[in-house]
């Protein structure tokens, strides 16, 4: 049934904004599999209730079974179209201590492990009509604020690997895109005013929903942008310059 389809890897695909985009892949007709490092039930739920379907444990903490598990699935998927690296860590860390443990997990799971299995999918996977790597980044990269430091650090670094990446790892039919939402989903301890706040801290005034930035993931698997390009969904938030992350900017603004 899977030799009919083209395939995807969604990595963090069990919950959020992962498994908005394993959905929008599946209702369109690919065959998902579902990453996963501790949500089992929730990618095995998720799994059953696409058309085309199923999961892959991995902890991408580990780099060497990240790779491992690319060069798995190349070995069978035969028509693997795209790989999706949305998994990652969002963990703060103050912009004047840089914390040693948050700063190596961050890092290994937002930026090494994606860049190698980047690396990987291009060197072993086959696909009809070319290969896309999409890496989920964030629109700090464009609107840097000093919370989440070795969040913000990752996602500027795993950012860097896609021009990179595009110009001497990918075939001519091959691209490779990084996209960047904006504040989505509620973070942390986000109260429910808090987040109806900050989501609308862009210059559209407007929620941005995660099947947004599911609908841009499967457009950019159509490979019609050139490689190397970033795609913002985010209502126009990476354009402002906020000297906070929208957390704390709605927190403030929620107590006053």
């Amino acid at each position: 049934m899977t030799d009919s389809k083209p395939a995807v890897l969604v990595t963090g695909g069990a919950k959020r904004i992962g498994a908005a985009i394993a959905r929008a892949f599946g209702k369109a007709g690919w065959h998902v599999v579902v990453h996963y490092a501790s949500s089992r039930a929730e990618a095995e739920a998720l799994a059953e209730e696409l058309p085309s379907a199923e999961t892959v444990r991995c902890d991408l903490a580990d780099g060497d079974a990240a790779v491992a598990m690319v060069e798995a699935l190349a070995g069978r998927l035969t028509d693997w179209r795209a790989l999706v690296n949305c998994a990652a860590v969002f963990d703060n860390d103050a912009v004047t201590a840089l914390d040693p443990a948050t700063n190596s997990r961050t890092m290994q799971i937002n930026a090494r492990s994606p860049a190698r299995m980047a690396q990987t999918y291009l060197a072993r996977a086959s696909a009809r009509g070319g290969r896309r790597v999409i890496h989920l980044t964030d629109q700090k990269l464009a609107n840097p604020n000093p919370d989440f430091f070795s969040y913000t650090m990752s996602k500027h670094a795993l950012a860097s690997t896609v021009p990179m990446l595009a110009m001497g790892a990918a075939r001519a039919q091959d691209r490779v895109y990084a996209l960047a939402p904006g504040a989505i989903l509620a973070s942390h301890d986000q109260s429910e005013e808090e987040t109806e706040i900050s989501h609308r801290m862009n210059l559209l005034g407007r929620k941005t929903g995660p099947e947004e930035v599911a609908d841009a993931a499967l457009f950019l698997a159509q490979g019609h942008l050139a490689s190397g390009q970033t795609l913002y969904v985010d209502s126009g938030q990476h354009l402002l310059s906020q000297p906070r992350d929208v957390i704390y900017l709605a927190r403030e603004r929620a107590g006053a």
